[in-house]
């Protein structure tokens, strides 16, 4: 990988390990789960044939082919990510859609060499709540866009509008006080508070920054064996059974079969969501 701010190095090695072995094992559950999210951002954006696009963490890459379908035949689009097997993923898909105006680069956004006012929008779907110092982040990203381009991020809504995972650290807690990350700390749920991220994308350079509610369902799985199986290999999920004993892990996982029994239905294992579809301009 090209250079890592030094905050960002244990994300990058989540991120190119097990984490994002992970998501590249479930790549289309995640973007079958994403999808209504996926799709009003895509709406939002607008993109028009000829226009240079550049997503920040792009995964297994579903946003950024679209995205590129969208600005074809002239327009180009670079899917940047941590990932080096999410990357692979998108790069076999992209070659499997015949799409030859996309291409993706495992990078850093934060420090990454971007060349000055070389893409017309940025988009990012969930993934740039990770950065150890958003400002650098986003300022550096900011030099990468025109003047008067668009910039427009999803980004996850507090766990009190986001059942799934409120639910999955209550059980999996067990009893115990969980601490909550510290403001700002990188992390799925960093970018909730709006007064805390707008004077981050305007320090940054940023302005007519917007805060859209976004609420979707979020399917997790085909019924609760399957979403078990799936939310039983997750980095949080492991993380959170670290400290139970065995008997105590067992219990809260079985409860946490029940809770997903509770949420099943026709369409599956769905939770209510929340996200922030967030916009400005360079």
């Amino acid at each position: 990988m090209q250079d890592v701010a030094a905050g960002n190095r244990d994300m990058a090695a989540a991120w190119d390990g097990d984490e994002g072995a992970h998501w590249s094992a479930h790549a289309s559950r995640y973007e079958r789960g994403a999808a209504p999210y996926r799709e009003r951002l895509l709406e939002s954006a607008a993109l028009v044939p000829g226009e240079r696009v550049l997503e920040v963490g792009c995964g297994a890459g579903r946003t950024t082919r679209d995205a590129a379908r969208m600005v074809a035949p002239n327009g180009r689009v670079l899917g940047l990510d941590l990932s080096a097997s999410m990357l692979e993923l998108a790069r076999a898909s992209a070659v499997a859609d015949g799409l030859d105006n996309v291409t993706f680069q495992q990078a850093d956004a934060q420090v990454h060499g971007f060349t000055d006012a070389s893409y017309d929008v940025v988009l990012s779907q969930f993934g740039v709540m990770f950065f150890a110092d958003p400002v650098a982040a986003f300022t550096n990203v900011h030099r990468a866009v025109v003047r008067g381009g668009r910039t427009l991020f999803m980004v996850w809504q507090g766990l009190d509008r986001n059942d799934w995972a409120a639910s999955l650290r209550t059980v999996l807690a067990a009893g115990r006080e969980l601490p909550m990350p510290p403001p700002g700390a990188p992390g799925p749920f960093s970018w909730a508070d709006p007064d805390a991220v707008r004077p981050i994308l305007e320090t940054a350079g940023f302005i007519e920054v917007a805060f859209t509610d976004v609420s979707a369902d979020f399917r997790i799985g085909a019924d609760p064996d399957d979403a078990f199986a799936f939310v039983r290999g997750m980095g949080v999920t492991r993380s959170l059974l670290t400290d139970l004993d065995e008997a105590t892990a067992s219990r809260a996982l079985d409860e946490l079969r029940d809770v997903f029994a509770d949420h099943h239905s026709a369409a599956g294992v769905v939770f209510r969501s929340a996200a922030w579809l967030v916009a400005a301009r360079a």
